[in-house]
């Protein structure tokens, strides 16, 4: 696959606690010239962001993160006003707790409530796969396609481990299965262009990355 091909592919990513403007900018830069899908932003850089790039790149950010478990209207607040702030894509943590107790129907609920408050915006739904079983997995696959969710995100990139392909295979087994036209955004550790190129072979449509315009922009690849 085309380097270019990758970075459209790319939410460049900078989601740490320490993040200064000076990085965030740099951040934005980098998106313009390598045209990545998005840069993805903590929520107080949103506003600062929008307005620096005057929708050359969307701006996504995130919500309930990186933990979930805030409250539905505390979630849905912050996402109306991320939205009012200026960010064009909205990644939102599920509440995991839920998720063990089998409480499908109020992670529905809290995905769907939070997408009302999107006005239109993209929604992607990080359901951290690496406190998950297989079935718990497939489970919340089913639930994200089912709601008015674009994307289901595999992690926040903040937990004990990111996206592997054996669970981007299983998410697109699934969503397959189904029929589906939800997405997939696959996140944390995505370190090189081969990983990179391999999760969208597997059906990632989305990578939540840091390092791939690190690689390129340092290699000269473009």
């Amino acid at each position: 696959m085309e380097i270019r091909g990758i970075l459209a592919k790319v939410d460049h990513t900078l989601l740490s606690p320490t993040a200064r403007w000076e990085e965030i900018r740099q951040l934005c830069d980098d998106a313009v010239e390598y045209k990545t899908a998005s840069v993805c932003v903590p929520p107080a850089y949103v506003k600062q962001c929008a307005e620096y790039l005057h929708h050359r790149v969307p701006v996504c950010t995130v919500i309930g993160f990186p933990n979930g478990y805030s409250t539905k209207f505390v979630k849905c607040d912050e996402a109306r006003q991320a939205v009012l702030d200026g960010a064009d894509e909205i990644d939102m943590v599920i509440n995991l707790g839920w998720l063990k107790d089998g409480k499908y129907g109020a992670i529905l609920d809290e995905i769907n409530e939070v997408k009302s408050h999107c006005c239109g915006k993209i929604l992607k739904v990080i359901v951290e796969t690496c406190q998950l079983t297989e079935e718990e997995i497939v489970a919340i696959t089913k639930v994200v396609h089912e709601s008015n969710a674009e994307f289901i995100k595999t992690s926040t990139g903040f937990s004990t481990a990111g996206a592997t392909f054996k669970d981007v295979e299983l998410m697109k087994a699934t969503l397959d299965s189904l029929k589906s036209s939800t997405r997939i955004k696959a996140a944390g550790g995505i370190s090189s262009l081969a990983d990179a190129e391999k999760f969208i072979e597997l059906g990632a449509d989305r990578l939540g990355t840091s390092r791939i315009v690190k690689i390129v922009k340092a290699e000269g690849l473009l």
